[in-house]
């Protein structure tokens, strides 16, 4: 039977969970040289401790939320942006810009993150009356191809086959990512007398509001696969305005998103 050479009884003890120093005790070697048998060996088989890599449908086939990725999608495209590498950064960005009067949409844009990018941590950053959602990974482009040069208004805004299966398969979820950004939902109210007393009547409804006629046009054509009416309420500063308010499309749209918390 062969003996075992000094390292490959280190290699051992520390394969089994015993610590650095113990191991240097009992062989009579100095813990330096034990650390770095132990990481050569790690090293070698590919155990190094360390910064997991970005998860990625495209590049690795890892598994997508695709529930998560729909509602971010429509974060995205609302009022998303993604800044890629340059002189003072390694890593694109998304960023998600959110109300300071909305924590609980917050929330939701960095648990769809996490959702989304398991291995990769968002962070928030404070700005006059909002805060910025990050997470930062070099594979947002391969999430969000839409990503481009310039505004999104003065682009083609399309989406990839493999996205329309998405949105297809999670409507909701990416119309509450698209009101969550852009959207709104308000109440107006009127005063009618009858029988001589004076009543107050509320009228709730949705309003989206976009610059760009392909994201609107992504905009209605799910409210319409959801059976949501609709109507262009009006258009000013370049922008599209939508508007949801029959009764029923407004008790269909409050089931599923609700006003913002």
């Amino acid at each position: 039977m062969a003996v075992r050479s000094t390292r490959d009884q280190a290699v051992l003890l520390l394969r089994r969970g015993v610590r650095n120093a113990e191991v240097a005790r009992r062989l009579g070697v100095p813990t330096g040289t034990i650390g770095a048998w132990k990481h050569h060996d790690r090293a070698k088989r590919g155990k190094l401790p360390g910064r997991k890599r970005s998860t990625c449908p495209h590049c690795y086939g890892d598994r997508l939320n695709r529930s998560a990725y729909a509602y971010l999608l429509g974060l995205y495209l609302g009022d998303g942006h993604i800044l890629l590498p340059n002189d003072y950064r390694r890593t694109q960005s998304l960023q998600v810009t959110c109300d300071e009067k909305w924590p609980g949409i917050m929330d939701s844009v960095e648990q769809a993150m996490r959702q989304v990018l398991p291995n990769n941590t968002p962070c928030r950053v404070r700005r006059t009356g909002c805060r910025d959602v990050k997470v930062y990974s070099n594979h947002l482009t391969c999430l969000f191809p839409q990503h481009g040069p310039g505004k999104k208004h003065e682009r083609t805004i399309a989406l990839e086959p493999w996205q329309q299966e998405i949105v297809d398969a999670h409507p909701w979820e990416f119309l509450r990512g698209l009101i969550h950004s852009d959207g709104c939902r308000i109440t107006n109210w009127a005063t009618r007398t009858v029988g001589g007393v004076t009543k107050r009547y509320e009228y709730p409804r949705y309003f989206f509001t976009n610059t760009s006629a392909d994201i609107i046009g992504l905009f209605t054509a799910t409210l319409d696969a959801v059976g949501v009416q609709w109507k262009h309420a009006s258009r000013s500063n370049g922008g599209f305005n939508i508007s949801v308010a029959r009764k029923d499309s407004v008790a269909l749209m409050d089931a599923h998103i609700g006003p913002k918390c």
